[in-house]
């Protein structure tokens, strides 16, 4: 469901096609919604179908320029407003500190490591991925610049539990 919301949001800052909507996410949104080209164009279809955004302008090979509509506005304004976001709950990294103890110590110890330079690279990555975008005073560069301080003090806080957790093993 957040495809569309990520969708609605990234063409309430401009009318954009599917080409550059992918761009969007391969650049700015992958940390936190990846989607592929076929589920964007895709969902791209089903917004149309409902209105929620429609199609100002084609171009050639069928390229086409969607804008956000005064119900689709409505409906990502609803959704950051009125529903509750959904709690991820499943984390592979966690499930697998709990049975951490089925390893020797050396093997947890080494697990735990590679979630602290796992943090690292992620750190090393947003922070590329920081230098590498034309940061403006437009809403997406203000919040997205917000975003990603979350995945930076997120790898932050990562590394900081994983050493700890490294400590308590003996």
């Amino acid at each position: 469901m957040s495809l569309r919301y990520a969708l609605l949001g990234l063409l309430s800052d401009r009318p954009a096609s599917g080409y550059d909507l992918l761009k969007s996410f391969d650049t700015s949104l992958a940390d936190v919604w990846p989607a592929t080209q076929s589920q964007i164009y895709t969902e791209l279809s089903r917004l149309a179908d409902a209105g929620l955004i429609s199609v100002t302008a084609e171009g050639p090979r069928g390229r086409k320029e969607y804008t956000l509509t005064a119900e689709g506005l409505a409906d990502l304004r609803h959704w950051l407003t009125e529903t509750t976001p959904q709690r991820n709950t499943r984390s592979d990294i966690l499930l697998r500190v709990f049975f951490l103890g089925v390893l020797t110590p050396e093997q947890a110890r080494a697990y735990l490591t590679g979630l602290v330079e796992l943090s690292d690279r992620g750190n090393e990555d947003l922070r590329a991925l920081a230098d590498s975008i034309d940061w403006g005073g437009d809403q997406l560069s203000v919040y997205g610049r917000i975003a990603l301080e979350y995945g930076l003090r997120f790898n932050a806080m990562r590394r900081e539990w994983a050493e700890w957790a490294a400590g308590q093993i003996r």
